[in-house]
């Protein structure tokens, strides 16, 4: 069993905290793949507790667990499976199916089904969906979300602005998007994109009746198309969703909505959290990000069956911008990457229990990937490699790093490894909340600061290699502020294969293609891929109907319950 449960079991009942709290039923990891202490009792109130969330607009949030809560009152085209072990696949929700295209991906359609509803009793039409995918396209108003639908929808040389400056005779909306009747909607995009359905799966790209659109205002009561609909906003008292009476289960086949109420307390630490949901305060964390290491201690054996452990998908890596020399240089970018210690790396994040090496850019969760070779620090690799780079004495450079203890204490832990051939890394803390928009996010920013290595957490908005993948290493995705392609790689014979992949319709030709893009990235040495996150999820003592929702990292809302 994994290392946090191992150490439940060597904890004496003696521990203060949990011990003498009432459990529930369940073994470990039984919410992973199936469910957790299962029920359909209807009643109660689930209580959730979280971080901040960045915004209740669907069209503005960029928060996997604000995401999983949005499923509470925004429906989308398609959504994400509740059903166990399957929570990574796309089914119907507002649509009569997952979507079809004729060619490969260019167009698609969606039929809406019938007796849908917004909570003020008007029917849902293909124009609300449209109209919420259009909000995102206003960019001085709508700020922080996904930005997928500019990419695909717009047209570069008639940008959309969105709808409050749409000046289009009879306001017809962004040209890409036909909606001919109230039920029909169909989208031509840019370029042919497969994964195209896990974008209307995105909160961002739910219904907004134009008519009770306050612009950033509708961040304070925007309006629900799903089972329950938002009461109360209070810092003290937390956000409140009640039942929406307009909400017919007969057109839902994922949300079960068993609580009559939702409480969410919001802006907690991650031990504070941990703390309510083992005080029996709180049924789940919104957050994904797992018990502290500083709860387990609390904890003892009688708890080990309420814990499932996940790979979050979340990847630690290190890019190698090749505009800032001399990372462009490959042999040099070589030297970095066999000078790495993993194990060290590893060890940094907490142990095993935290985290699982990995040399590969493939999340563990998604199928299909290469194997693993996971090599071991080579330092004779390292120096070679220095002496074929004209540095054989090594070189100094600047690695940015987001300013939080425990990842730059990884860092100085990797500038150690690099220090032993030579390589003088200077560890340099950046502000958390800029750092991937404006730090290393902005190219000119990076070439001017001389970031030769850039600390990066990634993960996918949807699991799929696709998704994980393009915004990474495609040479065409790099922008001028909120850059993710943070090696900066722009290399034809990648960028090529990423096309090659992008375009194959067979599910096995097109993993064998992502595999190809994997070598020819991994060949360029631009990123040196470090360890995948790994969270231990702790259920309330009351959580019932605990299903794991793999691709937010925490415990599914729309079917949790309390009976």
């Amino acid at each position: 069993m994994v290392a946090l449960v191992a150490l439940l079991a060597g904890c004496g009942s003696g521990n203060s905290g949990a011990a003498g709290v009432p459990t529930q039923a369940g073994e470990p990891d039984s919410g992973v793949d199936g469910v957790r202490a299962p029920s359909d009792a209807t009643g109660g109130t689930l209580r959730l507790v979280a971080g901040d969330i960045d915004s209740l607009d669907p069209q503005r949030s960029y928060s996997p667990g604000v995401w999983n809560l949005m499923r509470l009152y925004t429906r989308t085209l398609v959504t994400y499976s509740s059903e166990p072990g399957r929570t990574d696949e796309l089914v119907p929700d507002l649509a009569t199916d997952t979507g079809t295209t004729p060619d490969g991906g260019r167009t698609w359609t969606f039929t809406l089904k019938d007796g849908v509803r917004f909570e003020t009793g008007r029917a849902i039409t293909s124009r609300d969906v449209k109209y919420g995918i259009e909000r995102s396209f206003a960019s001085d108003v709508i700020i922080g979300g996904p930005t997928y639908v500019l990419d695909l929808l717009d047209d570069p040389q008639d940008p959309y602005a969105g709808p409050y400056q749409d000046e289009s005779p009879g306001k017809l909306g962004l040209a890409s998007i036909a909606t001919p009747d109230d039920r029909t909607i169909s989208f031509t995009l840019s370029t042919p994109a497969p994964d195209f359905p896990f974008v209307m799966a995105l909160p961002s790209s739910s219904p907004v009746p134009a008519e009770n659109d306050t612009g950033d205002g509708y961040r304070f009561k925007p309006v629900s198309s799903g089972p329950y609909l938002i009461t109360s906003v209070d810092q003290v008292t937390g956000l409140v969703l009640d039942r929406n009476p307009q909400w017919d289960p007969a057109t839902d086949e994922v949300r079960t909505a068993l609580p009559d109420q939702v409480v969410v307390r919001s802006g907690l630490s991650g031990v504070t959290r941990d703390q309510a949901l083992l005080a029996g305060s709180a049924d789940a964390d919104l957050s994904g990000t797992g018990v502290q290491v500083a709860t387990t201690s609390r904890m003892d054996d009688a708890l080990a069956g309420r814990v499932d452990d996940v790979t979050t998908g979340s990847l630690r890596l290190l890019a190698l911008p090749t505009t800032v020399a001399p990372m462009d240089n490959a042999d040099c970018r070589a030297a970095v990457a066999a000078a790495v210690d993993r194990g060290a790396v590893q060890e940094a994040l907490g142990g095993p229990g935290n985290a699982v090496r990995s040399s590969l850019l493939w999340p563990r969760a998604l199928a299909g990937g290469p194997e693993d070779p996971d090599p071991g620090q080579d330092l004779a690799a390292a120096r070679a490699s220095l002496t074929a780079c004209g540095k054989p004495d090594g070189f100094s450079t600047v690695l940015a790093v987001p300013d939080a203890p425990n990842t730059v204490k990884l860092a100085n832990a990797i500038a150690d490894d690099l220090a032993e051939v030579g390589i003088q890394a200077e560890v340099r803390p950046l502000d958390p909340t800029s750092y991937y928009a404006s730090d290393v996010g902005k190219p000119t920013n990076v070439v001017a600061q001389g970031y030769g290595i850039v600390l990066a957490t990634w993960t996918a908005d949807f699991p799929t290699a696709a998704s994980f993948l393009t915004p990474l290493v495609d040479g065409r995705s790099v922008r001028d502020v909120g850059n993710t392609n943070y090696a900066q790689l722009a290399d034809p014979g990648v960028n090529g294969l990423v096309d090659a992949a992008r375009a194959a319709t067979d599910p096995a030709a097109a993993a064998d293609a992502w595999r190809q893009v994997v070598t020819a990235v991994g060949a360029t040495g631009v990123y040196v891929p470090l360890a995948e996150n790994r969270v231990q999820l702790l259920a309330g003592q009351q959580l019932r109907n605990g299903v794991v929702m793999q691709p937010y990292g925490g415990y599914d809302v729309v079917t949790a319950g309390v009976r």
